[in-house]
Formats: structure tokens, sequence, C-alpha cells
């Protein structure tokens, strides 16, 4: 076997920090409880000491922990690889080579290509039931008849409804033991399903792409804001309009008024995006997350609320990246952002700070960074000293409203 390490994974070219981990308990423990079945298995003759090539597929891996362990660990080899987040992606490969096993692995969209016969699917399940029913239906749609799925998370982050989504997929789903705060919902049976639920390549056709996708798409109309929002299963705050959001579109109108190229940074569900192209006709915008699932979010929003004389999806390009890693320097007039502050679910402002100087490089000189942040974190003094001179618009109870002008 490969030697491996949990200790030796980074996060990188994600935030480090002392308090950060490239893997945790839940990792291992579901590692754990696959190579206990895969024994039981050799044990009843089965199966043979390692999983078949290609059988083994890992969802939601954060930083390789589970897709480098099943190598090492279990043995298997071609592994396919689903991750929404585009830095784990790039964490994954960076660990891969450090250790030797970059050519061990697969990195596919959520659907028909990754899952086709799996025989075992380990899932770091994910913060969103959505998320979660859509990951579920596809496995139970593509892979095969004996699969046997092990979905973990730690414990404070495990809920009922979560048993529920996955007994709405699969005939069998079963508990392990805490271990570590960690546990792991094991499912196997899979119920008979000839689509993924509101599953689509296109508005018409699920499979007129190709390999077919399962993102799951649904939409709800905001008449308040003059917006249809599309979401996928894990984008942030579905179909609803988070409130940050809803806040900064106040704030919208007066903010560099004849900017001619706009960045919805870490776009979520285009809500921003849509909303200053439909209000500026001239105005073109780029749409950038690192999320897959923000990506299909925005593209699918724009869709929905595009007519021919607003030409939307001529004027609105939708990038999956790293904050800007390939946006060009002094590129950009108007830079609007609504940052997480959690990596994960650690409270962290990291991630923003990076945004602020993604964002300081490519504005041109005297463009704006509008930012919606929760008034608690302070992000002013960051702001000022990332970017430049910062004014505050607005403020509630809750979010306050800046502009930064690039010195």
């Amino acid at each position: 076997m490969p030697e491996f390490s949990f200790d030796a994974l980074r996060r990188h070219p994600d935030h480090e920090a002392a308090n950060l981990f490239a893997s945790d308990a839940t990792d291992r423990l579901l590692l754990d409880e696959a190579a206990a079945a895969l024994a039981a298995d050799a044990l009843l003759g089965s199966g043979g000491d390692a999983p078949a090539p290609g059988s083994v597929v890992v969802i939601g891996d954060h930083y390789g922990a589970l897709t480098l362990g099943a190598v090492a660990l279990l043995g298997a080899t071609d592994v396919r690889v689903h991750q929404d987040a585009l830095v784990g992606e790039r964490a994954l490969a960076a660990n891969a080579k450090a250790f030797g096993l970059g050519r061990t692995y697969r990195t596919l969209p959520l659907g028909e290509d990754v899952l086709s016969g799996a025989t075992l699917v380990l899932v770091q399940l994910p913060k969103h039931l959505d998320a979660l029913a859509e990951i579920a239906s596809a496995i139970a749609r593509w892979a095969a008849p004996e699969v046997r799925v092990f979905a973990g998370a730690r414990v404070k982050h495990l809920t009922p409804a979560m048993t529920e989504v996955l007994e709405r997929s699969f005939g069998t789903v079963t508990a392990s033991l805490a271990r570590q705060k960690s546990r792991v919902l094991r499912a196997s049976d899979p119920i008979a399903t000839s689509a993924a639920p509101g599953a689509s390549a296109s508005a018409d056709d699920p499979d007129a792409a190709g390999g077919a996708e399962a993102v799951t798409l649904r939409s709800e109309r905001h008449d308040d804001v003059g917006l249809t929002i599309v979401a996928a299963g894990a984008a942030f705050a579905g179909t609803k309009l988070d409130i940050g959001t809803r806040f900064l579109l106040g704030y919208l109108p007066e903010i560099v008024p004849d900017a001619e190229v706009a960045i919805d940074l870490g776009c979520g569900t285009g809500v921003l995006a849509v909303s200053l192209a439909q209000a500026r006709p001239d105005i073109r915008v780029i749409a950038t997350d690192q999320s897959a699932s923000a990506v299909a979010s925005t593209t699918a929003t724009i869709a929905a609320n595009d007519r021919d004389d607003l030409r939307l999806a001529e004027r609105i390009t939708v990038v999956r990246d790293d904050g800007l890693s390939v946006q060009p320097d002094a590129s950009a007039d108007l830079i609007v952002l609504n940052p997480p502050f959690h990596t994960g679910t650690t409270v962290h402002t990291g991630v923003a700070l990076d945004l602020f100087a993604d964002a300081q490089r490519v504005l041109r000189p005297g463009g704006t960074l509008a930012v919606v942040w929760n008034s608690h974190l302070g992000y002013r003094q960051a702001l000022e000293r990332i970017v430049g001179p910062t004014e505050q618009l607005g403020r509630n109870q809750k979010f306050t409203v800046t502009v930064s002008r690039r010195r």
C-alpha cells in the first residue's frame, strides 16, 4: 500500500490556520466502516482483499482524506470523486501529488459518470438537506444494486432529517455508534427510480447533455425584487433571498452607476449578477463562485429571468473559480461581495480577507468593492488596509454595507 498520513494532509490552496484541519474523525470513521465491510465480504467469500477497480466513489471529500485514504488504506484503484468546491478539488490534487497518488482517482460531476456501477460510496454529509437528497437519489439511480453507502458527519451536525432523506432512496438505513464525536449513516438496497427528482441537464430532457448529471433545480419567484431565483441542492440559501444580499440590493443602484465591467464575487444563485444586468443594459457582468452547485444555480437563474430585450445570457459570464484567480489585474470597475465568514463549519474570517485581496488586485485604480458583512465582524479596518478608502453606505441591526475604492 502507498504511504499515507492523515496528519500530513494540507488544506492548501484553502485557508490554513492552527484551528483548521485537512481531515477529521469523520474521515477516519468512514474509512474504518468501509474497511470492516470489505473484510466481512472477504470472510464470506463474496469479495476479494480489495475493491474492484472503479467500484469506489467518494462524494464531498474536503481535502483528499477520503479519496487518498481509500487508495492507501482500502486498496481502491481508479476512485471516482465528486467535490462541489473547487478549492477541495485543488487541495486533493496537491495532496495526491505529495503522496505520489496523482493517477489513482478521477474528478467528475455528480451524475451517471461518477456513479455508474459503483458498489461502495463514501460521503461527507453536506450541510443542506436538498444537497443530500440530490446525492442520495443520484446514487440510487446510477450505482450498482448491491451498492453500500457510508455517509458521515460530526454528531453535532447530524439530524434525524438526514436519515429520513436517505430512506427516500434506500430500503435499509442504519447508524453506526458514535466515535470521537462522529457518526456514520449506512445505506443499502437502493429504491429503483428512473430519474432523480427534478434532475436536469436541460429544462426538457434530463439526459440531453450526454452523460446525465444529477442537478436538482428548484425555483421561487420573488416579486418584491423582480427576480426568479433558481437553486441546485448545495447552493447557499437555496431559492430564498439571503437577508444580507437583500440589504445590499437596496444600495446597488447608487454604486458606480457608470460601471462597464462588474464582478459578482461568490455569486451563489446569481442574485446580484442578474440584478446588476437587469438594471444596467450596457454593463457586462462576471459571476464567479468555487461551488459547482452555485455555478449551475446562477446559470439557471440567468435563464429564468432572461428576455430578448435584456440579453442576460449574453452579458453575464459564469465562471467556476477559487476567488478571482483567472481574472486579469485591473480589469473590473465594480465588484460586489457577500462574503462567507465560515470555513466549512468553523467560524473564520480568513476567507473574506482573501477575497478582499483578490478584489484589490482585479479592480482598476479607483474601482469600487461593495461589501455586505455581518456588523459584529468589523471588517472596515481590513477593507481600508487591503483595498483603500472605505465608506459606510448603510447599517441595520445585523449587517453593514460599505464601498471601498481601490487606491
